[in-house]
């Protein structure tokens, strides 16, 4: 069982008490006031896309308001509009959800499992007057629906007997008529200044297979229609949703007494989560997918909940991001750095430090006897030492990075050049003597002499050597693929074109073929490592094979970001 996600419950001090986010306090007074007996929450997704980073924070605060009130979490699929739905995303919304650690039990609902009720209940609201079937176009529909100064015109068709439209819907259930050709609207009020209420529809045509029911059905119910229905079928206590569904909780409370339910759903609305410079929405989402821009929904670029799965987060940083953000009624953003920062703290006492050359040039120790090897003791994790130490072989011929070495260097460059000194981590003092180049001047192998008395030492001739620089035993090197990542927007552009389009970073990808030590060889996909110098990576589940694995970058080491004080 996944740990929760919330430390404080009901019975903590009256101080915690007074700390309480707004939900957790209506919540309190229903309970008090006994509205409710029990608190029974639910996501909702519609399954037309993968979930991302903001899906996250409505998964935890549902499920953590559950797990603190004792009560129940069910995840439900929306599935009411069939044209962009699919298997594919209700599966990988399931294993998701699964991922982050809520545990919804058995509790597995489908919105389409309710058809028969919705219809039912939608016969008896046209028997009782409170809705009718309308022949408006969609362009006549916007042109009476008025405008948020202007009351909206009635239907020509809304004072038809309810035997009349009775037979109509029937009609409409029974394929009579096209996509459009007919829809059930609600008979409220077209002059409310809420544009919600203004007689909306409650059911159109539509003749597409729907993943869950096949061809049962030619008409399918709207969300604000079917959504409140399924929340009080199901028992659902607390519809917690976002604020762009403020407006919408008239017609949703209308929706739960007219169908008659006793002790209907309270809806309760938050603010959304959005990340900076990141894409979110499914339609640039499934472009990007369709031109061959991102590998996949699960593109480790993607703040898709399975792409950042795949580039290596956790869901414990996931957990600790949401929390930390917290819950509000104001729409704000928040910086991707703070979500950096959460799987850095996440991993830095757990990941094994290793070492890997991502652009790599040979380092030859010309002093070193040919053939011999080596084995240096190194630390596993320089901020966990329960995790140990391991042996890595050193000899004659190692790799290094292409960017520890410069024939020119600049000033206060520490690293390799000719006539320099550094020390090779867990190993010796060397010094420069040269280098080779090919026909085209790019350095192929860099040549040095190795200090055998260094061995371990901290100083060379009693002097502190500033560059220490990370290498890898070219024998025994296992070949590795890593990719390094940036923000797939061009954060200076803007995430939007004046067209709308995307600002595409061209560089948000790089591909590395470098080398890495032994024990990289035998990885298996989801594990992680802090690549010395070159930041935190992930075994890419996808593209690895057994002997060439591939690594993705889930951060790098450091950041500017700090964590706000309380």
């Amino acid at each position: 069982m996944a740990e929760e996600i919330r430390t404080d419950t009901a019975e903590e001090t009256g101080a915690a008490r007074e700390s309480r986010n707004f939900i957790e306090q209506l919540i309190d007074k229903d309970l008090a006031d006994g509205v409710y007996t029990t608190v029974h929450t639910r996501f909702p997704p519609e399954p037309n896309g993968y979930l991302h980073i903001g899906h996250a924070k409505s998964i935890l605060l549902n499920y953590g308001l559950a797990r603190e009130y004792g009560g129940k979490f069910n995840l439900r699929y929306d599935d009411t509009n069939p044209t962009k739905e699919d298997v594919e995303f209700v599966d990988s919304i399931r294993e998701d959800v699964e991922w982050l650690g809520a545990d919804f039990e058995d509790r597995v609902f489908f919105a389409s499992d309710y058809f028969q009720q919705m219809y039912d209940i939608a016969e008896d609201l046209i028997r009782r007057g409170l809705a009718y079937v309308s022949e408006l176009t969609a362009e006549e529909m916007r042109l009476y629906r008025g405008t948020l100064t202007e009351p909206g015109k009635n239907d020509p068709n809304r004072d038809r007997p309810a035997e009349e439209n009775l037979a109509l819907f029937r009609q409409m259930r029974d394929g009579v008529f096209a996509d459009g050709e007919r829809t059930l609207r609600a008979k409220i009020d077209m002059a409310s200044p809420n544009i919600n209420m203004r007689d909306p529809i409650l059911y159109r045509v539509a003749h597409m297979t729907h993943h869950n029911t096949g061809d049962k059905w030619c008409i399918y119910p709207m969300y604000d229609y079917a959504h409140p229905i399924e929340d009080a079928i199901e028992g659902i206590t607390h519809s917690i949703c976002t604020l762009e569904f403020e407006d919408h909780r008239p017609l949703y409370d209308w929706v739960v007494r007219e169908a008659g339910f006793e002790n209907p759903p309270r809806q309760i609305e938050f603010a959304k989560m959005y990340l900076t410079n990141v894409v979110t929405g499914k339609r640039y989402i499934k472009k990007m997918v369709q031109d061959g821009i991102v590998d996949g929904w699960d593109d480790p670029r993607l703040v898709s909940i399975s792409g950042l799965r795949r580039r290596g987060f956790t869901p414990e940083s996931i957990r600790k991001f949401v929390e930390l953000c917290g819950v509000s009624k104001s729409n704000s953003s928040v910086d991707y750095a703070y979500l950096e920062y959460c799987i850095r703290d996440d991993l830095k006492t757990g990941c094994k430090r290793m070492l890997a050359v991502l652009d790599p040039v040979k380092l030859i120790i010309d002093n070193y006897p040919e053939g011999q090897v080596e084995y240096l003791d190194a630390d596993n994790n320089l901020e966990n030492p329960d995790l140990g130490k391991r042996q890595i072989p050193f000899g004659r011929e190692l790799w290094i990075e292409r960017n520890d070495f410069m024939e020119v260097p600049p000033s206060k460059y520490y690293r390799l050049y000719p006539g320099n000194t550094v020390r090779l981590m867990y190993g010796y003092f060397v010094t420069c003597t040269g280098f080779e180049k090919d026909e085209e001047g790019r350095v192929t192998a860099v040549h040095c002499e190795y200090h055998p008395e260094t061995r371990n030492a901290v100083k060379f001739e009693g002097k502190r050597v500033k560059g220490t620089i990370h290498w890898v035993y070219a024998p025994q090197a296992v070949p590795i693929t890593a990719r390094l990542y940036e923000n797939i927007i061009d954060e200076e552009k803007g995430v939007y074109n004046e067209d709308g389009s995307l600002n595409l970073n061209p560089n948000s990808l790089t591909v590395c073929q470098g080398w890495g030590e032994p024990a990289l060889k035998d990885v298996k996909a989801f594990d992680r490592f802090q690549f010395v110098r070159n930041g935190y990576f992930c075994v890419d589940y996808k593209d690895s094979r057994e002997g060439a694995p591939v690594f993705n970058r889930i951060v790098g080491l450091k950041s500017s970001f700090k964590l706000p004080k309380p």
